[in-house]
C-alpha cells in the first residue's frame, strides 16, 4: 500500500439522509437517535415511540460505566 492512497477506493459510501434527533426520558435523561425518515413521516410520533421503546436503564448503566474510575487507576499522592 502506497503512502499517498487512502484505504478506500475513490468513492466512500455514506447515508446522506441520516438526521440526528434527541429524545428525552421521563426522568429528564437525554439520548441521541439517528434515523432516516420518509418525507411524509410524522416526526413527533416517531420520536415519542422511539423514546418509549428506548432502553433507558441500559443507557444509564452505560453512562455510569464510562465515568466510573477504577481504584487502581486513581492518582496516588506522594507521602512527604
Amino acid at each position: 500500500m502506497s503512502l499517498g492512497k487512502t484505504w478506500y477506493p475513490e468513492k466512500v459510501m455514506a447515508i446522506p439522509n441520516v438526521k440526528r434527533y434527541r429524545i428525552t426520558a421521563p426522568d429528564g435523561d437525554v439520548a441521541s437517535v439517528m434515523a432516516v425518515l420518509p418525507k411524509d413521516a410524522d416526526i413527533d410520533a416517531y420520536l415519542k415511540d422511539a423514546s418509549a421503546r428506548f432502553d433507558w436503564k441500559g443507557h444509564k448503566e452505560a453512562k455510569a460505566n464510562v465515568t466510573k474510575v477504577r481504584v487502581g487507576q486513581q492518582k496516588q499522592k506522594k507521602a512527604k
